[in-house]
């Protein structure tokens, strides 16, 4: 277990960590099923900069514009790099072996920059209202370490890989059905406690992204892959996003 904590916030958070002794399947599903527990630091952030927005009664706009960019500095800006190559990759060529190829450039296309623009301003718009509140707040910080349980979705047995090298190789397929549901049962639980029933929207609307990401995916690259990973937890945490303020405003 040591060692999947280790891979779990070495990968998804900027902490310091030592690296795993060994990166086996089991440490690997492991490490993506710990996920929502590693970025706690990222969701309390997310939490404290819209406290110290509303103290400071700063336009929510801009505290919710701080906070993106806040979380995507504490994860390295891992998943909206995922997000642009797999927009870029799915737009460019029919042909899987070219999209990949596309995908693995690391340059943004014009697909890549829209895909970004519009998921982080959903995101944004999502948060400003959130962030007023301390309750608000509190779930915006939860809505960030629920919406990498996306992240078990994707490297569930079964679902193939669309290459053998790259970040997300050592991933694939290395989550076990029963595990991937009780770690969406908690999410929605937790969900459920903190925002009431639009938190179980939330969570359904992220869980369907999730599923017509991997399908589309899989159809047409043949796979998942490392981007398609953080394409997942961006998408996901869009929709729960929008998907928590279907009852109104939270706080």
């Amino acid at each position: 277990m040591p060692d999947s904590w280790r891979l779990a916030l070495g990968t998804l958070t900027v902490l310091r960590v030592p690296p795993p002794r060994a990166v086996t399947p089991v440490v690997a599903g492991r490490a993506m099923l710990l996920a929502p527990l590693a970025v706690l630091p990222l969701g309390l952030l997310v939490t404290v900069v819209g406290q110290l927005g509303a103290r400071l009664a700063l336009p929510p706009l801009a505290v919710a514009l701080v906070a993106v960019g806040a979380l995507a500095a504490g994860s390295r800006a891992l998943h909206w790099d995922g997000l642009s190559d797999v927009a870029d990759g799915l737009t460019a060529s029919y042909d899987p072996a070219r999209s990949l190829e596309v995908m693995r450039s690391g340059a943004s296309g014009p697909a890549g920059v829209v895909a970004t623009v519009v998921v982080l301003g959903v995101q944004v718009a999502c948060l400003a209202p959130l962030l007023t509140s301390t309750r608000g707040a509190l779930v915006a910080g939860l809505l960030v370490c629920a919406s990498r349980a996306a992240l078990a979705g994707c490297c569930l047995r079964g679902v193939p890989g669309a290459r053998r090298d790259g970040l997300g190789a050592a991933y694939v397929g290395t989550v076990r059905l029963l595990p991937a549901m009780g770690l969406w049962s908690v999410a929605a639980l937790a969900l459920l406690l903190a925002a009431g029933w639009p938190g179980l929207v939330a969570l359904a609307l992220a869980a369907g992204v999730v599923a017509a990401l991997l399908r589309r995916v899989v159809r047409r690259l043949g796979g998942v892959t490392g981007d398609v990973l953080g394409a997942a937890v961006e998408l996901s945490l869009a929709a729960m996003l929008l998907g928590v303020l279907t009852g109104g405003p939270v706080g």
